[in-house]
């Protein structure tokens, strides 16, 4: 079950936004943020943000969360940021992280109200 944290429309293309989102995950130095083609579809960009530990082959990637964006069109985009952390043993410490991830997606991208 996941929990939405944010949800924001902000100014690019989902292709644009879901860049600006990925380097701020590799920005934040334990984080991926890669886009997931079978669960995206025409409008709506679906993208995977999780925790990597370890070094070369031997990556471990825990799901923290999902962004999911929408195009509405005129080059601007819905953000909705959803949290998924439920079953994991390091849940407390991944959940800040992630909290501290999407509040910096928040605070860079959201286009004033």
């Amino acid at each position: 079950m996941s929990e939405k944290l944010f949800e924001f429309v902000t100014a690019g293309s989902p292709r644009v936004v879901s860049g600006a989102i990925e380097q701020l995950a590799v920005g934040l130095g334990s984080l991926t943020g890669i886009v997931v083609p079978w669960e995206s579809d025409r409008t709506t960009m679906c993208m995977a943000i999780a925790s990597t530990q370890g070094e070369g082959w031997a990556l471990e990637h825990t799901n923290l969360g999902t962004v999911r964006l929408t195009d509405l069109g005129n080059e601007t985009t819905r953000v909705e940021i959803l949290a998924d952390l439920q079953n994991h043993p390091e849940n407390q410490r991944l959940a800040k992280l992630f909290a501290r991830f999407s509040s910096e997606v928040q605070s860079r991208l959201q286009v004033a109200q």
